[in-house]
């Protein structure tokens, strides 16, 4: 099941603006149907382990 760009913003607790900037400017990986951008949960969670920060 795809995620809309509305829900990576709950699931994120950010705004959908933020959502897009992320899409546009850092890479986050997303599909285009028709028109409508969806985002593959898996390509989230790897998006998001490759931008996690180790402090030490």
């Amino acid at each position: 099941m795809l995620l809309s760009v509305a829900d990576v913003a709950i699931m994120l607790g950010v705004c959908r603006t933020t959502v897009y900037q992320y899409l546009n400017h850092e890479g986050l990986p997303s599909i285009l149907l028709r028109g409508v951008r969806r985002i593959h949960p898996d390509s989230l969670h790897e998006w998001l382990k490759s931008h996690e920060e180790c402090t030490a």
